[in-house]
């Protein structure tokens, strides 16, 4: 066991939801064909408190005792591929300084890379996974140039609520003939002027001008949950939202990984560097 160099991380930041860690462990087996290497799936938090009965008998993997656990197989060496489309606090405080506690506890050779997350400038391909999806939707409607309100969760960072623009913007460039048009949103956010980049909040966007009747929630979420799950937050903002605008119609789309395919490219990118 002491031949193993390095172990590869599919890294998401957990769910006390099953469904989202069986994702996860789809992506990472994709992954782990793309680039001919073993790919472990591990979640920051959380997930380790899913029932293994519902995972198939297989307790979810956490980032803390996933790596002390490899550390007895004599793994020194991790590479850390997030399923992140920015880089969130997680990524650059959290996980930074659960590694820098475990060389305090005498791990001195531990070495963890963690690559670049999904979204890039000038890679359209999370966008273009949006667009499809937003497609799929309309094509099941029948809906003819629906406005487009693609939501994420709200973040206390500024540079991942810029990538969610990013993403917006590209999306209103390969859908701006089928749509009439594209807003970002937030599905929550903090209080404070400070976070007022967030704003408008999907519950505020629903019933405005443009969005007051057929509408595509566009899920900018990467997996099932509490949030984004069938019965999650977002469906109940915009049943909410359909009470109180009788002439509004809303419709979510899937998930980004749902498209396992697709996102499994850009991860395996995301872990070679380009």
């Amino acid at each position: 066991m002491a031949g193993i160099s390095e172990s590869i991380l599919l890294l998401d930041n957990g769910s006390l939801r099953a469904a989202a860690t069986l994702q996860l462990r789809e992506l990472a087996v994709g992954l782990s064909r793309c680039i001919g290497k073993e790919v472990h799936a591990v979640s920051l938090l959380h997930s380790s408190k899913v029932n293994p009965e519902e995972l198939g008998g297989v307790k979810a993997q956490t980032f803390v005792p996933f790596l002390r656990a490899q550390r007895e197989l004599g793994v020194n060496r991790y590479k850390v591929v997030p399923l992140f489309f920015g880089p969130s606090g997680a990524l650059v405080d959290y996980l930074p300084k659960r590694v820098e506690d475990l060389r305090n506890e005498g791990w001195a050779e531990l070495e963890v890379e963690i690559a670049a997350t999904l979204v890039r400038e000038g890679d359209f391909r999370v966008a273009e996974i949006v667009a499809k999806l937003v497609r799929d939707t309309i094509d099941e409607l029948g809906w003819e140039k629906p406005a487009v309100a693609m939501c994420d969760h709200g973040t206390p960072a500024k540079a991942v609520n810029e990538v969610r623009e990013l993403v917006a913007s590209q999306l209103n460039e390969i859908l701006k003939n089928e749509i009439s048009c594209v807003r970002a949103c937030s599905m929550e956010r903090r209080e404070g002027a400070e976070y007022d980049f967030n704003e408008p909040l999907l519950e505020n966007l629903l019933g405005q001008a443009g969005f007051s009747e057929r509408v595509i929630v566009s899920m900018l979420f990467a997996g099932p949950g509490r949030h984004a799950g069938a019965n999650g937050d977002v469906a109940g903002i915009c049943a909410e939202a359909q009470k109180e605008n009788p002439a509004l119609e809303t419709a979510m789309t899937a998930l980004v990984g749902s498209e396992a395919g697709a996102l499994v490219e850009v991860l395996a990118d995301r872990f070679r560097g380009e």
